[in-house]
């Protein structure tokens, strides 16, 4: 019998009860397969805690109502995927600008547009970091596991609530839909250990409206007060502060995994769905002797560049398998001195297995 906080979940309802973890008390959302079950569990869960469920008429609203929300001192999320993640960029933009914390789950599914609504894709990647219009900071974490569903989600809240900035947790369908027994009384241990730099302790959050102060709210560029300006020191000084928060990200907030990477022959990057395929895949390599690591971001925003860099090594192959055209592989080859990077690609909404990977790997070795 399974202890009574080990439980068997699906990845969408992990991710809820990580958000729950976390302290979320407030969601807005429209339905949207396959992120789904994410909004039943909370709209079953959040009353129970005393919080607020609203499904809204669409996801331009459900994005605004959580930012509202979020203002009013709530801790506030949404989920979405496809379409309705392209739909939320406006707004997700001003909480960026505005600086309103929130978490945003996208459970990625094939497209463009409507797409194949049940099938697997990473193909968010590059609209998860430049979706919004504008120079921007973002933090985009990447689960692989159930277990990583529970810990990411309630990482991204705090994150969101330390650094006033709307956090994208950037699932995919598979992990989204597979069920594993999570630990619910070990969240965030792995992660955590990994960068004690973050100190999640010291967090801040909005001044409910209402209560003790005023300030002001908008999307255009502001001075310290908040009102908006177009005088250049200004707008500099505040462009500059804002952008620089990626810099923070990179320090503080940058997550990564690397397995048999040291003296391999072939370092495959991969991540979410995809990476378990690869560490099945590494595994039956080495017992045919073939030498073959696995990176695995994390945080796929901001680009763990320099973990990938130690990583590799003197490598000089990079294996980037990706459920897109190619996404991730761009920033990769941006970030390489001397290595060959090679893609392997699929999008007619099918997984990547262990043997596409193995028989890549074989071909770039000949």
């Amino acid at each position: 019998m399974l202890d009574p906080e080990i439980k068997l979940l699906q990845g969408n309802q992990a991710c809820a009860f990580g958000a729950l973890a976390a302290g979320v008390n407030f969601y807005a959302g429209y339905p949207i397969t396959p992120s789904t079950e994410i909004a039943e569990i909370l709209s079953s869960e959040l009353p129970k805690r005393g919080g607020t469920y609203i499904q809204m008429e669409d996801e331009i609203a459900s994005m605004s109502a959580v930012l509202g929300a979020s203002l009013t001192g709530a801790k506030a999320m949404t989920a979405t995927s496809g379409p309705g993640f392209s739909l939320m960029q406006e707004a997700l933009g001003y909480g960026i600008m505005a600086e309103v914390p929130a978490l945003l789950v996208n459970v990625q599914r094939a497209g463009p547009s409507t797409g194949l609504p049940t099938a697997p894709s990473q193909g968010d990647v590059m609209q998860a970091r430049w979706g919004t219009h504008g120079d921007h900071p973002i933090i985009v974490l990447s689960p692989a596991s159930v277990t990583e569903a529970y810990e990411l989600s309630k990482l991204g809240v705090e994150l969101s609530q330390k650094y006033s900035q709307p956090v994208i947790l950037l699932m995919d369908e598979v992990v989204g839909h597979m069920r594993e027994s999570v630990n619910l009384t070990v969240s965030n241990d792995r992660i955590t250990a990994q960068s004690k730099k973050m100190h999640i302790s010291q967090l801040k959050s909005n001044i409910p409206f209402g209560q003790g102060a005023k300030y002001h709210v908008t999307g255009l560029v502001h001075d310290e007060t908040g009102f908006p300006t177009g005088k250049q020191p200004e707008v500099e000084k505040a462009m500059t502060r804002l952008l620089d928060k990626q810099k923070i990200f990179e320090e503080e907030a940058c997550f990564s995994q690397s397995t048999n990477c040291q003296d391999a022959d072939v370092v495959i990057v991969a991540y979410g769905c995809t990476a378990r395929s690869a560490m099945r895949a590494i595994k039956d390599l080495a017992k045919e002797g073939y030498k073959v690591g696995l990176f695995r971001p994390i945080t796929i925003w901001p680009f763990p560049k320099q973990d990938l860099l130690k990583a590799v090594g003197s490598c000089a192959k990079i294996l980037i398998p990706e459920l897109n055209s190619g996404q991730l592989r761009l920033e990769v080859e941006r970030h390489m001195r001397s290595q060959e990077v090679i893609g392997l690609n699929r999008t007619d909404g099918e997984l990547i297995t262990p043997q596409h990977i193995m028989t890549k790997v074989k071909e770039v070795l000949k």
